[in-house]
């Protein structure tokens, strides 16, 4: 029998006790806390005929979770996007916009490749590089031109993307693509987002239904410019692009434009729409009754998004809609709503649940839009707070008080002026916020 070497064993012990104890020191990372304001779960969304979708972790930044996505639309597929105009956008931004102003090979197929994690924005030669090694690598897997493969990428900025983690997954992706897959697509580009956001439409055509179905990602550095962080929306719609592309541009201020979060505009904010034509509806002309019933579908889809968007706004306990009117021009109207909506007094006033409406008279105030404080009307839902240059007679800080402490509110302001209105929606803004960006990068 061979002698146990007790000295050694006692040391390797000593080792291993130390390591538990270790671990046992360490804080442990607080699980992510799902939105008060979340919907019930991830909504039932309609099969996109000619849409297929694919997941898996690559492990750009995250672990242990799903992290890259592939969307593969088939031939025939009409493209529209809508871009952030920030002057650092990510390369992919640069990529899409450059392949949807160019020459389309309308019969040809189209994919879409995101990842999360890092945005590949600020990376300069590399970042150029980064999107060409992905799309290149997805367009000859699924045989494509490379100019109908669009990424976009959402993350941390400044670090160089390592796209050889993705490119070395795109055989499993294009392995696993199936048309039931949009919510693990959805899940897949997720950062700080604490739900998958999802939204469809159903809309009765010539000949049969068409439906749209789309996705979107988004919870911080959330004031759009064109778009919002991520967003797809898929139609089986018989479309041209021309008139999809209009459609869309259209749609995009009273619904992706008309939300923030926390006033910031993001690189890599990126919104496509993708049409493939295979309903059994006849194709949509412009000036049509189903024109404008698809119309009115596509935005109800698009600002169900935004609000979801909203809803998940980071450490979000409150979700707001600011209702101007009676401003002298749109553009004041909405100069005047999102001072409100951004306003930090503002927000975080309505996250102590306190009816401080002289934050909103500082916000209108500092707008920049033309006011007159003797016809100025500020309302918190239904209590008529300021009226005629000062407090209304009829205030009752408690009722203003109760009103507060609800999860959806409406703070009105008509400034008297003129019949221009608009509509935004913002969040409050909570202790969370901080600690979510604090250590962000960590």
């Amino acid at each position: 029998m061979a002698k146990t070497d007790w000295k050694a064993e006692a040391k390797t012990l000593k080792k291993k006790l130390s390591k538990l104890k270790a671990k046992d020191a360490a804080p442990a990372k607080p699980a992510k806390m799902v939105s008060p304001l979340a919907p019930a779960g991830f909504p039932a969304l309609p099969v996109i005929g000619g849409v297929e979708y694919a997941a898996v972790e690559a492990g750009v930044r995250y672990s242990n979770r799903k992290d890259v996505m592939l969307i593969r639309l088939a031939p025939g597929t009409a493209v529209a996007g809508v871009f952030t105009r920030s002057s650092t956008r990510a390369a992919c931004v640069l990529d899409c916009q450059a392949k949807l102003a160019g020459k389309v090979d309308a019969a040809a197929g189209a994919a879409i490749v995101v990842n999360s994690g890092n945005s590949n924005a600020f990376t300069g030669a590399v970042g150029v590089e980064a999107v060409e090694a992905v799309t290149g690598a997805v367009a000859k897997a699924l045989d494509l031109p490379a100019s109908r493969v669009f990424s976009s990428s959402t993350g941390v900025i400044g670090e160089p993307l390592p796209y050889e983690k993705i490119t070395a997954k795109i055989p499993d992706l294009v392995k696993d693509l199936r048309e039931d897959g949009i919510e693990m697509a959805a899940r897949a580009m997720m950062t700080t987002d604490t739900f998958a956001k999802g939204a469809s439409a159903v809309v009765h055509g010539d000949g049969g239904e068409i439906r749209i179905a789309g996705i979107a990602k988004g919870s911080g550095m959330i004031a759009p410019d064109m778009a919002t962080m991520l967003v797809y929306i898929f139609t089986d719609a018989k479309i041209s692009a021309v008139n999809l592309q209009k459609m869309l541009s259209r749609q995009v201020d009273d619904t992706f434009n008309a939300i923030t979060v926390d006033s910031d505009t993001s690189t890599s904010d990126a919104l496509i729409l993708a049409a493939t034509g295979q309903s059994p509806a006849a194709e949509i002309a412009l000036r049509s009754r189903v024109a404008k019933d698809f119309e009115a579908a596509l935005k109800a889809v698009m600002l169900d998004l935004a609000h979801q968007v909203v809803r998940d706004g980071e450490g979000a306990t409150k979700f707001v809609e600011v209702k101007v009117t009676g401003a002298a021009s749109p553009e004041d109207a909405h100069r005047v709503a999102m001072a409100i909506a951004n306003s930090p007094l503002v927000k975080t006033a309505i996250a102590g649940q306190d009816p401080n409406w002289g934050r909103v008279v500082m916000a209108v105030g500092k707008s920049g839009a033309q006011a007159d404080r003797d016809k100025l009307t500020i309302r918190f839902g239904d209590v008529l707070v300021a009226e005629k240059g000062w407090r209304s007679p009829d205030y009752s800080e408690e009722k203003a008080a109760a009103y507060m402490q609800r999860d959806e509110l409406v703070i009105a302001v008509d400034l008297g002026l003129g019949k221009a209105a608009k509509s935004v929606w913002t969040c409050d803004l909570t202790h969370r916020y901080i600690d979510i960006n604090a250590d962000y990068r960590s």
